[in-house]
């Protein structure tokens, strides 16, 4: 195979609006400060910064620390304590956080998650702990019905109304195959089309990209174009517990810049690996929608996708990224990132869609590096040394971190037979051909990232249930 250049984007066209925020000197956040009752002079923060201070704080206070999350309005980090020593909250103010007094300790708030995995593991469910509320919050997608939804509403009640609280979300939990630039692969049921995450080196040298485990157990081989000869390989693939895949590039003399595109000839330059901070704006790619922006509202969450290979069974994910970016199938794997070009997830699963809006979560991008040993882009930031790795702004705090009680232990999370199988895999079928063709169009609106703007071209199969549920984004 002749020497080529791999790019590591969408295809799609980008939406204005967030194209404009990755502008030089654009406002990086629409974000207004939810937190009532927050004390102390904090000093002017960048979100990367505000992670790595948030684990320091986490280390002063032990168990008065209750979470934190940074305020991207006024670009602020707020720390959440329960109770302690009048000194040590002097430093974390002289640190230059914000100090607010919350109700529920960290050691309560995974208490109250460790109720919800062993009495509401149900699928279309999710939780994360929300520090800006010092509440775990819970959605139910509209499949949680009947005798599933008052076993939730009355597991949620148990907890207390200060302690957790429950939300309805009009789409379903699902997995979102077919992101950044498209990719392909051929599957028992048809065609399978995710998005590439990340260009990475392998821990052996050779040239890699990062996508989702979903789409990985979906498929061995992996091609740039519909009917191509694959140019890539699954070397691992995790899913359910995680959701990530490392595919190493057939050819080794590939080129796997460290970019990500996003649209209409730009680019971001990739330079290191970091933890999401609640509150902080993300940008999202993938080969369906194109690009999009949010805000992270949750770390650490669990997500029970209901089963495509077991009627009655769920695939239960966690320590994900929860986010209010929209997200549709196909993007699958894509891109999560930040304006200053760190690397935060891949895309997993979620609800809704980019018309109506919905959740959408994300595979850490620190937790892959460090599974599989890869390294970012040349062979920087390896999974050691990833900026902030380690210091998600109170990720322990997010009432999932290790009271989901591991990714293995999930209501059969390891044994979702075949759940790489994902049998709606390769019914992303027909998007081929959608991903790039509407991408110089500067005009097109947020609605129109497929291309072509048909509804049916967004998921690759029309079907209205790759837009509404809580599923695994290929």
């Amino acid at each position: 195979m002749p020497k080529r250049k791999a790019a590591i984007a969408v295809g799609g066209v980008a939406a204005l609006g967030a194209a404009a925020l990755l502008l030089p000197h654009a406002n990086a956040s629409q974000d207004k400060d939810q937190a009532s009752g927050a004390t102390g002079t904090a000093k002017t923060l960048k979100a990367t910064d505000a992670s790595g201070l948030a684990a320091q704080l986490q280390k002063i206070l032990g168990d008065a620390f209750a979470g934190s999350y940074y305020d991207s309005g006024k670009r602020q980090l707020v720390v959440n304590v329960v109770s302690g020593d009048g000194n040590v909250i002097a430093q974390a103010k002289k640190a230059g956080a914000v100090v607010r007094q919350v109700e529920n300790s960290t050691a309560e708030l995974k208490a109250a998650a460790r109720t919800l995995k062993t009495k509401a593991t149900i699928p279309g469910t999710s939780w994360a702990v929300d520090p800006r509320t010092n509440k775990v919050l819970v959605t139910a997608d509209a499949t949680v019905t009947g005798a599933k939804w008052n076993r939730l509403q009355s597991t949620v009640r148990s907890l207390g109304s200060g302690t957790a609280t429950l939300k309805k979300s009009a789409g379903t939990f699902k997995t979102f195959v077919s992101g950044g630039d498209a990719i392909f692969s051929q599957a028992q049921g048809g065609n399978v089309r995710c998005s590439l995450g990340f260009n990475v080196t392998a821990s052996d040298g050779s040239p890699a990209f990062l996508t989702a485990g979903h789409c990985g157990v979906a498929a061995k081989d992996w091609s740039d174009s519909q009917a191509g000869q694959p140019i890539a390989t699954v070397d691992q693939a995790t899913f359910p517990g995680n959701d990530f895949s490392l595919v190493k590039y057939n050819d080794a003399t590939t080129q796997a810049p460290s970019e990500v595109n996003t649209g209409n000839g730009q680019t971001v330059q990739i330079n290191q690996a970091a933890d999401a901070t609640v509150g902080e704006t993300v940008f999202r790619m993938g080969s369906t929608t194109g690009l999009h922006n949010g805000q992270v509202t949750g770390l650490d969450a669990t997500v029970n996708f209901q089963s495509e290979t077991d009627p009655g069974g769920v695939d239960t994910v966690t320590g994900l990224i929860q986010t209010n970016v929209c997200a549709e199938p196909g993007d699958s794997g894509g891109s999560l990132f930040t304006q200053d070009g760190s690397a935060l997830g891949l895309t997993s699963g979620g609800s809704g869609d980019c018309t109506s809006g919905g959740e959408t979560f994300f595979q850490p991008v620190t937790t892959a590096l460090q599974a599989t040993g890869a390294t970012l882009g040349a062979g920087g930031n390896g999974a050691g040394d990833q900026a902030g790795a380690g210091d998600q702004a109170g990720a322990g705090d997010q009432a999932g971190a290790g009271d989901q009680a591991g990714a293995g232990d999930q209501a059969g999370a390891g044994d979702q037979a075949g759940a790489g199988d994902q049998a709606g895999a390769g019914d992303e079928s027909g998007a081929g051909g959608d991903q790039i063709g509407g991408g110089t169009d500067p005009s097109a609106s947020a609605g129109d990232q497929s291309g072509n703007g048909s509804a049916d071209d967004q998921s690759g199969n029309g079907s209205a249930d790759d837009g509404s549920s809580l599923t695994d984004t290929h």
